[in-house]
């Protein structure tokens, strides 16, 4: 097989296998009540300091309309914590509630093991070439959003 199918059935595997892949093995008896994509929302969230809605969106590349689903599905299982703004009372600022941030966790963990082991038995120019690869990736599926934005 030529470099062209190679690239094609690696890349087509990938992206129809990941979210699955990922969804089994974080989404465990402990973390049975939320999906991947509720996952990915309290990634967005992070541990840091708590978020507007618009800030949590615009990193998911969603609406606050679409968002506002997940966050009223999250906060009532326990994973997420609303609070308005003490100088702004209209604002209304998202965390992790301790459920959460446990869940934040157990997906890093993931996402930890799964670099780890991809490169491992990398070396270091190996490691800048997969680097290059994916950024170029990375920015061609970007270049494809936007453009899908103005059509």
């Amino acid at each position: 097989m030529d470099s062209y199918g190679i690239l094609n059935e690696v890349l087509v595997r990938l992206f129809r296998d990941i979210m699955d892949i990922e969804e089994k093995a974080i989404i465990t008896s402990e973390f049975r009540d939320i999906t991947n994509n509720d996952m990915h929302v309290i990634e967005a969230i992070g541990m840091g300091e708590p978020k507007n809605m618009t800030t949590i969106a615009r990193e998911l590349s969603v609406t606050v309309g679409t968002l506002t689903i997940s966050m009223n599905s999250l906060v009532k299982k326990g994973y997420v914590v609303r609070e308005r703004g003490q100088e702004d009372r209209r604002v209304v600022y998202i965390s992790l509630s301790d459920k959460g941030r446990k869940a934040y966790e157990h997906h890093a963990m993931f996402h930890k093991e799964m670099i780890e082991n991809v490169t491992e038995k990398l070396n270091h120019e190996e490691m800048e070439i997969l680097i290059q690869a994916l950024t170029k990736l990375d920015q061609w599926f970007r270049k494809k959003e936007k453009e899908n934005e103005v059509s």
